[in-house]
């Protein structure tokens, strides 16, 4: 798990320095196309098997909540500190929390309801609305954790019925033909050691998209779902490395309300699962 959270952040800081000379939506064509081509080589001698599916509108609703998450997330750090909108997508967690509660009638008591407006409460922080320095961009984080929570459940409903990889598969393929016939009115041709590069964004993620299911298959996702915070600790250090960025105390403050009403959330169902196992 921490390998896959390291990978994707190196991904997002190279995403970063890619948007200095290519629009946001090429290079989320980019980080689609490269891992359709990595998962293509992969996966060619299960494909016809793989692509086999009983929920199809679920596929594509679930790849289109991904999708919106990276391109929320991508135009972000187009502009933004990528440890401030680091910080702010991590309120997914918490905000998955509220949706199983909606949507699969899961319990909702005072206390995640609590942790859910401490994690809200947290991302308000490091954005700042009314700051000299705020944008609307600033809120696009915000939104990306809401559609990243979106794609996580519509995960977990198939993922009674169907593969991992057949989800996995579908999510490269949908991405790559939506953000192909998005970019053509932004596309700049890259040049050779650009391809190069776009090829590696989509490979790392690729590779830590496996790394993370890998995890999952290993242990219980309630045991690795924490270490996911390591990334506001990992997006700190590229962004102070690669673009200079140090992060304010603002921003130091709001991560630690984020990251500490999520390990609550977490604390909380794994006390309530734990319980129910031995009621």
């Amino acid at each position: 798990m921490l390998a896959a959270i390291f990978l994707f952040s190196t991904m997002d800081a190279t995403a970063k320095a890619l948007m200095d000379r290519y629009a946001p939506m090429q290079v989320v064509w980019a980080r689609y196309a490269g891992m359709m081509t990595v998962v293509a080589v992969i996966l060619a001698p299960r494909l016809g098997p793989l692509l086999r599916t009983r929920h199809l509108g679920l596929q594509l609703l679930r790849s289109a909540f991904l999708f919106a998450a990276t391109l929320s997330f991508f135009t972000a750090i187009s502009t933004m500190d990528i440890a401030a909108a680091t910080a702010v997508m991590q309120v997914h967690p918490v905000i998955l929390t509220l949706g199983a509660a909606l949507l699969l009638r899961e319990p909702l008591g005072p206390r995640r309801i609590f942790g859910i407006l401490a994690a809200l409460s947290g991302a308000l922080i490091v954005i700042r609305p009314g700051a000299d320095l705020f944008s609307w961009t600033a809120l696009l984080p915000l939104l990306g954790g809401a559609f990243y929570a979106s794609y996580a459940l519509t995960t977990r409903f198939l993922g009674r019925d169907e593969p991992i990889l057949t989800s996995f598969l579908y999510t490269a393929i949908i991405g790559t033909l939506v953000a192909s016939v998005l970019t053509v009115p932004v596309w700049q041709t890259p040049s050779v050691g650009d391809a190069a590069i776009f090829l590696g964004l989509g490979a790392v993620g690729a590779l830590g998209q496996f790394l993370l299911i890998r995890s999952l298959t290993m242990a219980e996702a309630g045991a690795v779902a924490p270490f996911g915070y390591a990334g506001v600790v990992f997006a700190s250090l590229w962004g102070f490395l690669a673009f200079d960025e140090v992060p304010d105390r603002w921003t130091f403050l709001g991560a630690l309300v984020i990251v500490g009403a999520g390990l609550y959330v977490w604390h909380r169902e794994t006390r309530a699962r734990a319980a129910a196992a031995t009621a």
